[in-house]
């Protein structure tokens, strides 16, 4: 809760007394802030560069649940392992987040190990290639859309919430397709059959009038081939599984990996791009493939 009053007070501030004027971006931070986190490592990446820990709350900052940490510093988490308990510190700046001081205290018992839960697990994930089902959503306007509605269309789409607090989650996706419609609106040649969506999953919260103010701090009031919408829990039920998208709730907050999909023209996917290791350039690259298909 304490989360999503920063969040009104932030937005607020930002669109001042004109709710249709864009968003200033955010003054970059001149130092981060850092705060000390203890937790429960659940996986560590092969090349060490991030950590899925099970963490206590973070006091002034978030609650406690399962996060995906990225480390600047390989070293850092050298000679830690699945089960270790450690203590961290986790520094923010308005666009990047990252642990450091990694020190292990101690190794959990098996109940506390609790990798992401996923949806369906008989409900398989589907491949490049393969046609994606249709499913509706609520737009920022209120309005009923369906993915078949961008039918001749290549479509990019990927999933955030609003009150998310890790700035290298949900945030730098958003970012992200703000730099990529810029790419391909200027872009010599480039296809114009093109839209870009981002899907929350907070549908308890992110309604279409918050999604109407969270969107003009990414996209101001320029609404063109990028709408903001909001699924369902069914639709969820069914999308998820098919994309390998795993969320749910914890702490009071809501813990989940990063899904980003292209479709092409017909509703099949084209590509698929996991983690937030991507670049604009790189789906800038499979919206034109898809859209020429």
């Amino acid at each position: 809760m304490k989360q999503r009053l920063l969040f009104f007070a932030i937005l607020l501030a930002l669109t001042g007394c004109n709710p249709d004027s864009p968003a200033p971006p955010a003054p970059a931070a001149v130092n981060p802030q850092t705060y000390t986190v203890r937790g429960i490592v659940q996986a560590v990446s092969p090349d060490q560069r991030k950590a899925t820990v099970k963490h206590d709350a973070i006091p002034g900052y978030m609650g406690a649940m399962t996060m995906e940490f990225p480390a600047r510093d390989t070293n850092v988490l050298g000679g830690v392992a699945v089960g270790d308990e450690i203590t961290f510190t986790l520094a923010v700046t308005e666009t990047n987040d990252w642990i450091e001081n990694v020190q292990k205290v101690g190794k959990a018992r098996v109940s506390s190990l609790s990798g992401p839960p996923g949806w369906h697990v008989a409900d398989p994930e589907l491949n490049v290639g393969d046609p994606l089902p249709d499913f509706g959503f609520t737009d920022e306007n209120g309005q009923a859309v369906r993915l078949s509605d961008f039918r001749g269309r290549a479509v990019a789409f990927t999933f955030f919430f609003t009150s998310c607090p890790l700035p290298d989650f949900c945030p730098r996706m958003n970012r992200n397709f703000a730099e990529v419609r810029k790419i391909l609106s200027t872009a010599t040649n480039a296809p114009a059959n093109w839209q870009l969506l981002s899907i929350s999953f907070d549908s308890d919260f992110d309604t279409p009038q918050m999604l109407s103010g969270y969107s003009k701090y990414y996209r101001g009031d320029d609404t063109n081939r990028w709408l903001f919408v909001v699924a369902s829990t069914n639709t969820l039920a069914g999308l998820a599984p098919k994309v390998d998208l795993s969320f749910w709730r914890e702490g009071g907050s809501i813990s989940h990996n990063l899904r980003t999909v292209v479709l092409d023209p017909t509703g099949k996917i084209a590509a698929q791009l996991d983690s937030n290791d991507w670049t604009p350039d790189q789906l800038a690259k499979a919206i034109i493939e898809a859209a020429r298909k």
